[in-house]
């Protein structure tokens, strides 16, 4: 795999959310680097919200690995 993770750090919430977003679809080629296999499942997983509530909270997670990295934006919103 290619170098891609350079950094955590982001200049808004919503990059840090798209960054979040990038992490979990990173985990997931990791772990199934077989792309005809991944795409197999897609059908499986894309109707059931359980799975897709699942995906959220591993975005979730990850959001909050990017804010802390991000010192929560700098104390900016965190009143």
């Amino acid at each position: 795999m290619e170098d891609w993770l350079n950094t955590l750090k982001t200049e808004t919430p919503q990059q840090g959310f798209e960054l979040a977003i990038k992490l979990a679809r990173m985990g997931v080629k990791y772990t199934q680097p077989d792309m005809e296999v991944l795409k197999a499942g897609r059908e499986e997983y894309g109707g059931n919200a359980e799975f897709l509530i699942y995906a959220s909270q591993v975005v979730a997670i990850h959001f909050q690995t990017v804010a802390k990295a991000n010192n929560f934006w700098r104390n900016a919103d965190n009143d």
